[in-house]
């Protein structure tokens, strides 16, 4: 399969029928919007990324433009899924939904985006079948986000406008789509894009400095947001004077998943001078705050942006200098530290309930482990972090928590409690 060619779609969806069924079994998080924070934070579609890791294995030979056209596919398609109110247990009612999801994002994309209108039959009369008309679509989308070579920040701001492609087409699948609704989704795209403008201008105001990094990313961001000359006008005048936070538009309802979104555009924004100052660290507080977000949910952003960042690290040019590496790696080893040790004794449950985990740590003080039995550990120690909450919807860094990072990060105890009490129980 290559995305480059017809028909890319339609043998993708067949290749992932399995895993996108398997999705609706999976114990969904507390609201579906973190089920689907949980899905796209890995592929780096937030964050303007196609670094994220696809399944399937000609993947490696795929570029830039192929990697984005499947990363959004898949994220279109699971928006639908994660909103689906009961599991999918037959190829039959699969491809039902498919066609269901496909149709949503051929209509979408024709209303809410017109300048990637697509005709719904050939010039000979003939209607396009779903997948066709979401194909040269999708098509159309990722030519638009992708169509510059750029660095870390310019990635960023031009191609993290797609999560709002997700988030909308979201609500649009649950509306009946009329007229009236399509201006609706129209005017909230620009006005959304709009408060993006914002969240940047206000991030890189907090210190009182607005340096050259700062000036060149709302430059990337302009660029991909193609605002009209008014509008592109206004957001220079934004970004040059500031604005309060109060003067951010967030939706009626108060999603999650997009609060979510303007917090960790935040955290990147001020990244840019690759040195988060004092001054930003209250701001960052006071906007989680405002976002109706605790300490705690602000610590888990930082630690999902860590976290992506160091397990993409080889990807991010940009980002490449061991200073910053140090710097990321020692901050995220802090932060999953103290959340490891508030969580010691549902850490040490879980390491306890497997005697082979327990036999391979005992085995492992008096003798050096071979590969395999190390790999074995580490998954198993990775495993009972993900029993910690934050890592229900965050993914670890698997590639960065190597086994003697983990060693360094996790409580003491897990690995020097009383083996004699331990296999007394056992026995």
């Amino acid at each position: 399969m290559r995305p480059r060619e017809k028909g890319w779609l339609k043998e993708y969806l067949e290749f992932r029928k399995e895993l996108f069924k398997d999705l609706t079994h999976e114990k969904p998080a507390s609201h579906p919007e973190q089920s689907l924070y949980r899905i796209m934070h890995p592929t780096g579609l937030m964050y303007g990324q196609s670094v994220g890791k696809i399944d399937h294995p000609l993947a490696e030979n795929w570029d830039e433009k192929d990697r984005m056209k499947i990363l959004l596919a898949e994220s279109l398609i699971s928006s639908s899924l994660v909103y689906h109110n009961k599991p999918l247990n037959s190829h039959e009612e699969i491809s039902e939904v498919f066609v269901q999801s496909l149709e949503s994002i051929g209509s979408f994309y024709n209303n809410i985006y017109p300048e990637l209108a697509t005709p719904t039959r050939t010039i000979f009369g003939k209607k396009r079948s779903a997948v066709d008309l979401a194909e040269r679509i999708l098509e159309k989308r990722v030519n638009r986000a992708v169509s510059f070579k750029g660095n870390f920040w310019s990635s960023f701001f031009h191609n993290s406008l797609l999560f709002l492609d997700v988030y909308i087409f979201g609500q649009w699948i649950h509306t009946n789509a009329d007229r009236i609704v399509a201006d609706f989704f129209r005017y909230e795209r620009e006005e959304l894009r709009f408060s993006v403008i914002k969240v940047i201008a206000v991030a890189a105001h907090s210190d009182q400095v607005l340096n050259y990094e700062e000036k060149r990313m709302l430059e990337y961001f302009l660029q991909g947001t193609e605002l009209p000359p008014e509008k592109r006008r206004e957001a220079l005048m934004i970004f040059n004077k500031g604005v309060s936070v109060d003067e951010i538009n967030l939706p009626a309802e108060n999603s999650w998943i997009l609060k979510k979104y303007f917090l960790e555009i935040a955290i990147l924004t001020t990244w840019a001078d690759r040195k988060v100052k004092k001054a930003e660290q209250v701001f960052l507080r006071y906007f989680a705050d405002y976002l109706g977000f605790t300490e705690d949910d602000l610590e888990y952003s930082m630690i999902a942006i860590e976290g992506f960042v160091l397990e993409h690290w080889t990807h991010l040019e940009y980002l490449q200098d061991k200073q910053d590496y140090e710097r990321v790696s020692e901050h995220y080893m802090e932060r999953v530290s103290k959340l490891a040790e508030r969580n010691k004794s549902r850490l040490i449950r879980e390491v306890q309930e497997s005697s082979a985990l327990v036999a391979l740590l005992e085995k492992a003080r008096a003798q050096e482990l071979t590969l395999a039995e190390s790999e074995k550990v580490q998954e198993q120690l990775l495993n009972a972090l993900r029993t910690i909450p934050t890592f229900a919807i965050v993914t670890l860094p698997q590639r960065f928590l190597t086994l003697s990072i983990l060693m360094k990060i996790l409580p003491r105890d897990i690995f020097f409690f009383d083996k004699d009490t331990y296999f007394d129980k056992q026995s």
